[in-house]
């Protein structure tokens, strides 16, 4: 899809928002530093239900420029923190639009017990964007309670931290060879080192990754790094053939 169809199926483009496909965008957010050291980029995901209501995935700071992109698509609904680390706009987003839902991982709320959560995710949650974003809770991992979203419309799966394709242009040669040994420098990245390293019940993360390929997806938006329009599948099959030996 070129990027002109995009916009004429999307709608809206501003230099932090871009579309990404029929009825979903992505804004960039101010890079971050994890453990305090690490650069990140960071990145938001906006899908537009049916009901016309913005569904919200790991939030950015909301600028003025960002909360005006946003709300000329419509009212913001749902706010959605995919894992306990990702809490940075949460609050923010939440006081500018009270009367939006948060819904959040499963450890959430034990590491951030100052913000209101109105449902926690499991995967037995039946929430009322259910019939248009799939979701699954990635299951035995030792720290990261990371949740996976499918976008079943524009066939997009959401990837939080799970896969990680930071951008090498602008990074110091110290940040490219430390991201470079995780395993999530570039194109060729994938699921970070630590993760791999932390992971306590294989067989349950076989599961959940055997569930989300079954899913019908053609596009990746991760929340750090490059993002693919096409071709995803056998991409996240790679990333992932580490744990399940395909």
């Amino acid at each position: 899809m070129t990027e002109l169809s995009l916009e004429e199926c999307t709608g809206h483009s501003t230099p932090n928002m871009q579309p990404f496909g029929p009825n979903i965008w992505t804004v960039n957010g101010d890079d971050v530093r994890m453990y305090g050291v690490l650069p990140f980029t960071t990145r938001m995901t906006i899908v537009r239900l049916e009901s016309g209501g913005l569904w919200v995935h790991s939030p950015v700071q909301p600028t003025p420029e960002r909360r005006h992109a946003v709300e000329r698509l419509g009212p913001v609904e749902h706010l959605v923190a995919p894992n306990k680390i990702h809490s940075l706009g949460i609050m923010p987003w939440r006081a500018l639009y009270p009367s939006a839902r948060v819904w959040a991982s499963p450890g959430f709320s034990k590491r951030h017990p100052d913000i209101a959560v109105d449902a926690l995710l499991t995967n037995d949650t039946e929430a009322p964007w259910s019939s248009e974003i799939d979701h699954c809770v990635m299951d035995g991992h030792a720290v990261l309670d990371e949740v996976t979203f499918l976008h079943k419309p524009s066939k997009t799966l959401i990837i939080t931290d799970l896969i990680q394709k930071h951008e090498a242009a602008g990074e110091s040669w110290v940040w490219r060879g430390v991201k470079r040994v995780a395993g999530i420098l570039g194109e060729g990245g994938g699921v970070p080192l630590d993760i791999k390293l932390s992971l306590r019940d294989k067989a349950a993360m076989r599961r959940c990754i055997g569930t989300v390929l079954t899913w019908d997806f053609d596009s990746l938006i991760i929340a750090h790094g490059h993002c693919l329009q096409s071709g995803a599948k056998e991409e996240v099959r790679r990333a992932f053939d580490w744990i399940t030996g395909a």
